[in-house]
């Protein structure tokens, strides 16, 4: 599977509350915020070209889930 390029994701990809989840034949984009703020969504339609709780992620890029990790 290749890896789908900033463009294509847009804010989520380089989003301090972005995760990522990866099943067999995908890739999702997961927003941290909505566990704990109802006005995000978890799985968000990309791009996300807008959005209140952008934060820049100091590496530059969003990281892996760390509860699917664990499974």
């Amino acid at each position: 599977m290749s890896e789908p390029s900033g463009d294509t994701i847009g804010l989520c990809a380089s989003c301090r509350h972005a995760r990522t989840v990866r099943t067999p034949r995908s890739l999702f984009w997961r927003c941290t915020l909505a566990e704990t703020d109802a006005r995000f969504v978890r799985y968000p339609r990309l791009p996300v070209l807008v959005c209140d709780g952008y934060e820049l992620d100091p590496s530059g890029r969003a990281g892996p889930d760390p509860e699917r990790s664990k499974r």
